[in-house]
């Protein structure tokens, strides 16, 4: 059975090239042009995935990309202009699982989907098989559920912010490089110029606040990448 896709974007020439170029990978694609639309479609169309523009008429995907978490958490990649760091972090720290620049390889999104598809995959196999709790300190990862409490008072993280997490925790005390960290929480290859690791750690540590001793939870290492450090480690 055919993923279907829902593309968000008023560029008819790029919605219909990618149109034809995902049906040629598999997948069934919708297409709307405007922001109001969109956000109706993505919370009612059953969609596996939504490819949203951050530039649209009447609502900007930011708007639709809040409408959509309100009710759904079906995965979302946003369209942004290149070089524009500003939209692709507010699209991550609001909810979106990944981002593309403008303009881009349609091998480089079937690229994206196919890392989120495993995830989402690797999650099921997951709950199936172990269910299990990963414990530091007060903090709790319950894989099976992908939840996160802090002494026993729920967390709410998005998909990419639980899977950055989960990395570390499994290797609590130790540092993590970010090519590490991008590839197995986030599905690819790390580049100079991808920032989405620093952004979850940073609204990581904004909801996940100081340990009960009052030290970061999340350390970074400068160079190197992270640590999510254990009781009295400095």
């Amino acid at each position: 059975m055919k993923k279907s896709i829902l593309v968000v974007d008023d560029d008819t020439g790029l919605c219909e090239l990618l149109a034809s170029y995902l049906g040629s990978e598999g997948y069934a694609v919708d297409a709307v042009h405007d922001g109001a639309h969109g956000a109706e479609r993505a919370v009612t169309g059953g969609y596996a995935f939504i490819v949203l523009d951050v530039m649209l008429p009447g609502l900007n995907g930011f708007d639709v990309l809040r409408r959509i978490r309100q009710s759904s958490q079906v995965p979302v990649i946003m369209l942004t202009a290149r070089g524009d760091d500003i939209d692709r972090i507010v699209g991550l720290e609001m909810g979106a699982d990944d981002y593309l620049p403008k303009p881009f390889n349609p091998r480089e999104l079937v690229a994206r989907l196919r890392a989120i598809q495993r995830r989402s995959e690797a999650t099921q196999l997951g709950v199936e098989q172990r269910g299990d709790l990963l414990e530091v300190g007060d903090l709790k990862l319950d894989i099976g559920t992908r939840s996160v409490t802090i002494d026993s008072t729920a967390v709410e993280v998005t998909s990419l912010e639980f899977s950055v997490l989960e990395v570390l925790v499994r290797h609590a005390g130790t540092v993590v490089s970010r090519d590490e960290l991008t590839r197995q929480a986030l599905g690819r290859d790390f580049t100079s110029f991808d920032r989405s690791v620093d952004v979850h750690m940073s609204s990581l540590r904004r909801k996940l606040g100081p340990s009960p001793g009052g030290d970061e939870r999340i350390k970074s290492v400068r160079g190197v990448g992270y640590l999510y450090a254990r009781s009295g480690q400095r």
